[in-house]
C-alpha cells in the first residue's frame, strides 16, 4: 500500500481569519490516517491569503474525496480545491 500528497487550496471565509488558527483547526478536523506535511500560504487579492496544504493520505483511502469533505466542513473555510495529486 503506497501514500498520496495531494496539494489542496484551501480559501477561508474572509481576510479577517486567523490563518494560524484555522491550520490548526484543519489539521484536527482530517479523517483517520490522513496527515498534513506541511502549508504554504498564497496572496489572493484584497487581503485575502489562501492556505495550500499538502495532506498525505493512504493510496487505498479512495482518493482525496473524504479529505476535502472534512475541510470543507472546518469553521472560516469558504472552499477547498485540490491543486495537484501525486504518489509518494
Amino acid at each position: 500500500m503506497g501514500k498520496v500528497a495531494a496539494k489542496l487550496k484551501v480559501m477561508p471565509e474572509s481576510p479577517e481569519i486567523d490563518l494560524d488558527a484555522l491550520q490548526d483547526r484543519l489539521g484536527d478536523a482530517l479523517p483517520e490516517g490522513a496527515r498534513i506535511n506541511g502549508f504554504e500560504r498564497d496572496d489572493i487579492a484584497f487581503g485575502l491569503v489562501a492556505l495550500l496544504p499538502t495532506v498525505i493520505v493512504p493510496d487505498d483511502a479512495g482518493g482525496t474525496e473524504a479529505v476535502e469533505e472534512s475541510i470543507v466542513e472546518v469553521e472560516g473555510v469558504e472552499s477547498v480545491d485540490v491543486e495537484n495529486v501525486g504518489r509518494i
